[in-house]
């Protein structure tokens, strides 16, 4: 149990004992950014937003039938959106708000800037806690489209069945709990109320200080849950 998302981080930060001074921390507002605050402090690097928007069934807008990521891009759960019989046109309207609702958080949290440069630096993208993983799988898959050197994914808590999913895409993932069937990433923390835009640009200001990078190697990386 975390008593809430910053806790959280420091918990990660504290099994975290490396850096590289070509490193880049990317957090997945609003939740993530909390989480990653301490980590980026930690790895003495900088810190931004990575905005992916879950695409909900329109039957029940909890389940993430896919999601929109910056550059673009889409990620959907064909299988499911097969199961539920939702049809290309809902699917496309669906899709269409989320993107919206994305560039109003890219104006609100980047005012507008594109991603910041990647090529050939080591990526650290933070969430909260992943469960069904549609928002992190659109997140990586703009991810790679900027060509970094290793892209590690930093959460709490992780779905086994959703870490094997994205295996594939990330050098490593880095968790601490491995999340129960049927059980809701709410349930690992005392306090889960969701952050104000105010927070997350409060975080992102000071994430965003010039820091200098940490000597200590990758061998030092103390152990967690890793896949």
């Amino acid at each position: 149990m975390f008593r809430d998302r910053r806790d959280a981080g420091e918990k990660l930060a504290s099994k975290m004992a490396w850096s590289e001074a070509n490193s880049l921390v990317l957090a997945m507002p609003r939740g993530g950014v909390a989480v990653a605050f301490p980590i980026a402090q930690t790895l003495k690097t900088t810190m931004e937003v990575i905005i992916a928007r879950k695409i909900g069934s329109p039957l029940d807008p909890e389940l993430g039938i896919g999601a929109v990521a910056e550059d673009n891009v889409t990620f959907l759960n064909s299988d499911l959106v097969d199961e539920l019989n939702i049809s290309d046109c809902i699917v496309k309207f669906l899709r269409e708000k989320e993107k919206e609702e994305l560039e109003k958080r890219r104006q609100s949290y980047r005012n507008g800037k594109s991603l910041p440069l990647m090529t050939n630096k080591t990526v650290f993208l933070v969430d909260d806690g992943i469960a069904t993983g549609v928002t992190a799988h659109a997140a990586l898959l703009s991810l790679r489209k900027h060509h970094p050197k290793k892209i590690i994914f930093v959460t709490p808590i992780c779905s086994s069945q959703t870490a094997v999913g994205i295996r594939p895409f990330v050098d490593k993932i880095i968790c601490l709990e491995s999340l129960e069937d049927g059980s809701s990433i709410s349930n690992y923390y005392e306090d889960f109320s969701q952050m104000t835009d105010e927070e997350v640009l409060s975080l992102l200001h000071k994430g965003q200080e010039k820091k200098i990078p940490s000597t200590i190697s990758e061998s030092d990386f103390a152990q967690q849950i890793v896949w």
